[in-house]
């Protein structure tokens, strides 16, 4: 079977479309969300709406903070995002809100763990931005591989049986085989706001007959999703963002 893991999307209408377009195009037999479909993005209701229609048809979903946001104002959150979420709450009705609301924490899959954030304490939403954040994760759960978000910049991290923790940042379209000698932390970039220079959309898909993980970017216009931002009267910082992948 072959997963794509989507993560991040953040009302970006416009990269998520495309990242779908392409996991159709590839043949993918699932589809994995791994949080945050709302937030910053100015298409909120068109994004919740299609990943109910996809978990309708077999998709899987797991709950991100900015999810979570919109039924529970939490602290902690930056101005820009804060901004965002409060015109975001505007923007649901019923239906999207009792369905971000219903989302999971995390979902086990066989030996696979999929979850928003650090899996040692899902709710509290740690990142895992290194080798101390990866282990953190990996020590506190048997999965043999962890798929998370959250971070917006696609990485690698492995955990031996001596506890040693390596990690890498993955080649876009070049295959990593997750061998069963160490378990695995796998942090998928993000469709909607991308944070690691590429502007350009990210996702991954998994071949669980062949263990392996491929980064994949996908272009999609993000001048119409910028602007998009600034006529809704979102903050500037949030469509040049998009621009820059930062």
């Amino acid at each position: 079977m072959r997963i794509a893991f989507l993560t991040d999307i953040h009302g970006n209408r416009e990269a998520f479309q495309a990242c779908l377009d392409d996991v159709r195009n590839r043949g993918v037999d699932r589809i994995v969300f791994l949080g945050d479909i709302v937030g910053y993005g100015a298409d909120p209701e068109w994004c919740v709406h299609r990943v109910m229609d996809e978990v309708s048809r077999g998709a899987i979903a797991v709950l991100g903070n900015h999810d979570e946001a919109v039924n529970d104002q939490r602290e902690g959150m930056t101005t820009n995002a804060r901004i965002t979420m409060t015109w975001t709450r505007g923007q649901l009705g019923t239906e999207e809100r009792a369905f971000l609301a219903g989302l999971p924490m995390e979902i086990r899959e066989g030996t696979r763990l999929y979850v928003h954030a650090d899996a040692s304490s899902p709710t509290r939403w740690n990142y895992v931005m290194d080798g101390s954040d990866a282990a953190n994760s990996l020590r506190t759960t048997v999965a043999q591989s962890t798929f998370v978000g959250h971070v917006h910049r696609p990485a690698i991290y492995a955990i031996a049986s001596t506890g040693k923790i390596t990690n890498f940042v993955p080649v876009t379209g070049t295959p990593v085989p997750l061998l069963s000698q160490r378990r695995w932390l796998v942090v998928v970039g993000a469709v909607g706001q991308p944070r690691d220079g590429n502007p350009a959309a990210a996702y991954a898909i998994y071949d669980d007959e062949t263990t392996e993980i491929t980064s994949l970017r996908v272009a999609y216009d993000i001048d119409a999703a910028a602007a998009k931002i600034v006529a809704a009267g979102l903050p500037q910082a949030l469509a040049s963002r998009l621009k820059q992948g930062l």
